[in-house]
């Protein structure tokens, strides 16, 4: 098999979904092909975290409504009260505060770390990965020469458990950035780098975005952006390594 049959066989595949000979065949063919290897280890990262998203239960009272075809009907007139009740409100205040809240302009921090999520599934669930695959930083570097107005700083992690992989052209934020691929186990870790305007420090901002782990820091007038879904204490380790 070919590294583009086996990819588009690849979800059936975690799904048990082909026959045993095809099964088979893409297996043997994982175990051949690093990068083919590396996506099945990236599918198998992705259903891991849905398998543990939260899962609620209907109410029993909805579960009843909807089998009996009588939750329209039930719920108009809560949404009609609920409704009048926002409207004597904003009549006795004068819509301040919905005013306000339409108004509020988005954090663009936070707009850039859903991007960087986004960056991140995008590459786990496609074929573009990579655009130089290597574990050699001295061979990932080079490749961003004349393709970046920037250089960006590039360290193999090995020594402290965080092999780098390889690199890519990413673009995020409105402008083109290096994405520094590193793993951990079977997990991947995207780095984003990029120019920062100010050359002021800030220390790692931490968060979590569908799942994801996020950090953001800037130093030496370079902006880094690490998304995985390691743990946290994992995440920390990184780029605290990096960070030296």
């Amino acid at each position: 098999m070919e590294c583009r049959e086996v990819e588009d066989l690849l979800g059936a595949y975690l799904d048990s979904e082909l026959e045993p000979a095809v099964s088979t065949s893409v297996r043997d063919h994982a175990d051949t092909c690093t990068t083919c290897r590396q996506r099945l280890a990236n599918l198998e990262s992705i259903g891991r975290m849905v398998r543990r998203a939260p899962y609620y239960q209907a109410p029993a009272g909805l579960r009843a409504q909807v089998i009996h075809g009588r939750a329209r009907s039930a719920a108009t007139p809560h949404w009609l009260a609920w409704t009048a009740a926002a409207v004597v409100v904003a009549s006795l205040t004068g819509s301040i505060v919905f005013v306000r809240s339409a108004t509020r302009a988005p954090d663009p921090v936070d707009a850039v770390a859903q991007e960087v999520v986004s960056s991140h599934v995008r590459a786990l669930m496609g074929a573009h990965l990579f655009d130089v695959q290597s574990t050699d930083q001295h061979t990932v570097k080079p490749w961003f020469l004349g393709k970046l107005d920037f250089s960006p700083p590039v360290t193999d992690l090995a020594q402290a458990g965080y092999p780098l992989t390889g690199g890519r052209l990413d673009y995020l934020a409105g402008h083109p950035v290096a994405a520094l691929v590193y793993t951990r186990g079977q997990h991947t870790i995207n780095v984003f780098v990029w120019p920062e305007a100010s050359d002021a420090v800030r220390s790692s901002d931490a968060r979590a975005i569908r799942g994801f782990h996020v950090r953001h820091w800037v130093r030496e007038g370079t902006s880094y952006w690490a998304v995985s879904d390691v743990n946290d204490a994992e995440l920390d380790q990184f780029v605290h390594a990096l960070q030296q």
